[in-house]
């Protein structure tokens, strides 16, 4: 099952379950969808779309200077793949890249981030490379 219909499927889910949390971040997403000239789109475009939804929720968090995390955006996350932690991107680049290869360091991040794809976050590989 493709992660649109997922969704599609769990708003169903939630509104029997008279979940309104759960059912209001959904209509949110599919919303989202809707505003798209195709009506079915991948996976990855899927899930670019949820990640630019919880981003605009936590600078409008940060803005207000309230909690960091809230109902939304714990519900939205749900639907992302699990990202890569600082532990595994430092042991992929440590087994797998070849800094001689590259005139820096900072040169390496395009094969990594390849690899990668969207499970992980740039500005966290960005932060190992610096470390390293």
């Amino acid at each position: 099952m493709r992660l649109q219909e997922k969704i599609k499927a769990d708003l169903i889910v939630a509104m029997k379950a008279k979940n309104e949390e759960k059912k209001n971040v959904l209509r949110v997403i599919l919303g989202e969808f809707g505003r798209l000239e195709q009506k079915e789109i991948s996976d990855a475009e899927t899930i670019k779309i949820i990640k630019k939804l919880v981003k605009s929720e936590k600078e409008v968090l940060s803005q207000r200077g309230s909690k960091s995390t809230n109902d939304f955006i714990k519900i939205a996350e749900t639907y992302l793949p699990q990202m890569a932690g600082e532990d595994e991107i430092r042991s992929y680049i440590e087994s797998n890249i070849d800094f001689s290869q590259f005139k820096n360091k900072m040169q390496a991040m395009g094969s990594i981030m390849k690899h990668f794809g969207s499970s992980a976050d740039g500005n966290l590989v960005k932060k190992v490379l610096q470390s390293m």
